[in-house]
């Protein structure tokens, strides 16, 4: 597992290899992960939007920005978290995925980003 915290929101993530299939006549890598953000500080938040980087060993780069996670807007009070599950699809066995969530602060009304950190995707056979 990964984590780090950013200004009092700690953000963990599992990540899972899901499995291969033909798409277009090119094969691809499924990968899952989930996400817990976790509310450490003493304000209440809402993630409002996201922004991914995702790579993959075969230099294929792509940037995702969007309005929440998985369709919600989640309001964290303090103490409590949030975690949901999505995937990516990867032309490689190997890769990974980074970026950051937007939030709004409910005491103060600040707009603060929430940094998500580098992680991996390895499919199990892809590694010696």
């Amino acid at each position: 597992m990964i984590t780090q915290v950013t200004k009092g929101i700690k953000i963990s993530v599992d990540t899972t290899f899901e499995g291969t299939f033909f798409k277009n006549y090119k094969m691809h890598f499924a990968f899952g992960y989930t996400i817990t953000i976790e509310n450490q500080g003493k304000d209440v938040v809402q993630l409002t939007s996201r922004h991914w980087e995702i790579f993959d060993s075969l230099n294929e780069f792509e940037v995702l920005d969007g309005e929440g996670v998985i369709g919600k807007k989640p309001v964290i009070r303090p103490g409590e978290s949030h975690t949901y599950s999505s995937g990516c699809l990867l032309a490689a066995p190997i890769g990974a995925m980074k970026g950051h969530y937007n939030m709004v602060n409910f005491t103060n009304s600040e707009k603060f980003r929430v940094y998500v950190p580098t992680f991996k995707f390895n499919a199990p056979f892809a590694l010696n």
